[in-house]
């Protein structure tokens, strides 16, 4: 997995350079100072991962990703935990937050692993099918049956699925419509990547990119509370970086 860092603290850098040289999946193709000295190198050499720094003086680091084309994956790395909720609507593949403990990096870069097997896999399996999108966005679609036909979901429409009883309620995304199925949360997590799906509590599993704010014991999306579990807490907190 071809990857670059974008630091404009060299000491950041050098942490992340000695934990790269440490994962032999991994393949360092260039560290930078300044955002806009990677641009050629993303292009010409197809990176697969970018580690991107948020807070830097050339040009914001949230504001430097939307700006590429075919954009890679990409991993955000900064001091600043506020910026979480932003990043993952981005589609980021994970947030670390400096000082950043190796143990949270080899979880975000085995992530990333995960993902690049899943997109170079053919054929694709669990009834997931990926669209023609940007790469580094989540633009696959999964169908599922619901009363006696199968329903094509684009994942990025999905805010949140609740668990009541038997079945599974979809919420979808600017609409008030919901779709119910007859699934366990097993057969639905199986389908969706878990990048973008987490489950916080024993009814709810929550897409990372609907996420307005997280509370303290709830998250809130589309001026929805969900509550986050107990048991589910240390997951979805480290999940966020958070």
């Amino acid at each position: 997995m071809k990857c670059i860092i974008i630091d404009d603290e060299p000491l950041a850098i050098d942490v992340l350079m000695e934990y790269c040289q440490k994962v032999d999946f991994v393949e360092l193709e260039g560290t930078f100072t300044n955002p806009l000295e990677a641009i050629s190198v993303i292009k010409e050499r197809k990176i697969d991962l970018i580690f991107c720094d948020i807070e830097m003086p050339q040009i914001n680091g949230i504001d430097f990703i939307t700006s590429l084309d075919n954009t890679p994956m990409f991993i955000f790395t900064t001091a600043y935990s506020q910026y979480a909720v932003e990043g993952f609507n981005l589609n980021a593949i994970d947030y670390l937050v400096k000082p950043i403990p190796y143990n949270r990096f080899i979880k975000a870069i085995s992530r990333a692993k995960e993902i690049l097997a899943y997109r170079n896999a053919t054929p694709v399996s669990n009834n997931v099918f990926p669209s023609h999108g940007q790469t580094g966005q989540s633009n696959e679609y999964i169908f599922v049956k619901a009363e006696y036909e199968s329903v094509k979901i684009n994942l990025d429409d999905i805010e949140y699925i609740q668990g009541l009883k038997d079945y599974l309620k979809i919420h979808i995304a600017g609409t008030n419509k919901t779709i119910l199925t007859l699934m366990s949360f097993k057969e639905i997590l199986d389908k969706l990547p878990s990048s973008q799906f987490l489950r916080v509590h024993k009814s709810f599993v929550v897409n990372i990119a609907s996420i307005k704010t997280v509370q303290r014991n709830r998250i809130v999306i589309n001026d929805v509370r969900i509550p986050i579990g107990d048991s589910y807490k240390a997951t979805f907190f480290d999940s966020l970086g958070l």
